[in-house]
């Protein structure tokens, strides 16, 4: 559609239909969704050229569900646009689907519980070029559909809604969500991915849905809105945000949102999408902290003030390269992983670095570190044997037997992680 066309509004109601009517083949997935009722009301929706679908995302919205629609019908008669309201009901037991067709909008049943699983099917059957989503408890004002809608006609792919950028008000968010949970998952999506969004919780949000479809969503819970950003920004679409009010939410249930697990969920998915800070940076942390503490140790005993550190130390040290080697094992298997599944884009920084080391020279390079350990415990058993095999001072054997079993060991896990890696590249190649 032509940015600022002017077009009938699509919604259809009971007894009355704006837009003309025609029959629409569906996908056999859809039409187990849609009830006969709103299966010809998706059909007549989809004659007219629709340029936008609201979905909401409901479970037992009956106190605010209609007064949602209703704001949303407002904004789109304003502006006479060409639209349709979806309701992603999630099993509601309190008549919100009524309430929803009464309405006028249409209703998507699906049985699998979640907001992710809501909002999946929700988009699956919209049929607008663009799609905006908020919560159904009447904590978003869908009047601002429009202002999301004008920002996507600028030819950005998502539009972020920032509450902090708009009036919260007195109550509406919580106080652990306000000043620890949304700004440290929305400092960490900053620093992880570089989003330019200053709030990553946000309910309301609109997008291209043939951007957003690109992109492969599978989150069933709250994570989801993460994974919508996270992907985004990694796979380069163009984003912007814009300020959005938050009003205390009118239902009389308790919320969805659970604090902590849900806030775990946002963390984790940010960090199994992120293998670097996952993996390699803590990785390679800990090989430089433990290689310079054996550095440190191997020549003898060594003094902090009155604390002396000795073999046992070492042994930790020792074990903090293996740690660190095996994350930064990880870091790549991951990476190597997700590009192949298609979770993170192509990146030719990576395959340039992979024509280069091969399977064959992590073979090399581990018999090489496997060899030299070797040599290092030939020579200890060889001090060994120049003492007739008998006891041995601990804290001198354990300083010439420690660098060759951390090259032994490291040798091995290169070797190792040589042929999985090779097996992980077998679909790249």
């Amino acid at each position: 559609m032509r940015p600022g066309a002017v077009m009938p509004l699509s919604l259809v109601t009971r007894g009355s239909r704006w837009g003309p009517a025609q029959a629409h083949t569906m996908s056999i997935e859809t039409e187990k969704e849609l009830s006969t009722e709103d299966t010809a009301r998706v059909a007549a929706n989809s004659a007219a050229a629709i340029e936008l679908s609201v979905v909401l995302p409901c479970l037992n919205e009956a106190a605010t569900l209609e007064v949602c629609i209703n704001k949303a019908k407002a904004a789109i008669q304003r502006e006479a646009l060409s639209a349709e309201i979806l309701v992603a009901d999630n099993g509601s037991t309190d008549g919100s689907q009524d309430i929803a067709r009464r309405a006028g909008a249409t209703v998507v049943e699906v049985p699998t519980r979640g907001y992710g699983s809501a909002l999946l099917a929700g988009i699956a059957v919209a049929r607008g070029k663009y799609v905006i989503m908020a919560d159904s408890d009447d904590s978003y004002d869908l009047s601002q559909v429009t202002s999301f809608l004008h920002k996507l006609r600028d030819g950005y792919d998502l539009v972020m809604g920032n509450r902090f950028k708009g009036n919260i008000a007195a109550g509406a968010m919580p106080f652990l969500h306000r000043y620890l949970g949304t700004p440290v998952l929305t400092r960490l999506a900053r620093i992880f991915f570089r989003t330019p969004c200053g709030d990553v919780n946000c309910g309301m949000r609109g997008f291209r849905k043939e951007a957003i479809e690109g992109l492969g969503l599978r989150s069933l819970g709250m994570e989801f809105a993460s994974e919508m950003l996270v992907k985004s920004s990694i796979f380069g679409l163009r984003i912007a945000e814009i300020p959005t009010d938050l009003s205390l939410d009118g239902r009389s249930t308790p919320p969805h949102l659970r604090t902590w697990r849900d806030g775990w969920r946002h963390l984790r998915f940010m960090l199994l999408y992120s293998p670097r800070w996952l993996f390699l940076y803590p990785g390679c942390l800990l090989m430089l902290m433990g290689s310079l503490l054996t550095l440190w140790l191997l020549p003898g005993m060594r003094h902090i003030g009155r604390v002396g550190f000795d073999v046992s130390t070492l042994v930790y040290s020792a074990t903090m390269i293996f740690v660190g080697y095996q994350a930064v094992n990880f870091a790549v298997f991951t990476k190597v992983f997700a590009i192949t599944a298609g979770y993170l884009p192509r990146d030719e920084k990576f395959n340039r670095l992979f024509r280069v080391i091969t399977l064959e020279t992590g073979l090399v390079i581990g018999a090489v570190l496997f060899l030299l350990g070797l040599v290092i415990s030939i020579l200890a058993v060889d001090f060994w044997r120049a003492t007739g095999f008998g006891p041995l001072n601990p804290g001198r054997a354990l300083r010439m037997v420690m660098p060759g079993v951390i090259f032994l060991t490291l040798g091995c896990q290169t070797i190792f992680s040589s042929f999985f890696l090779s097996v992980l590249g077998m679909g790249k190649r």
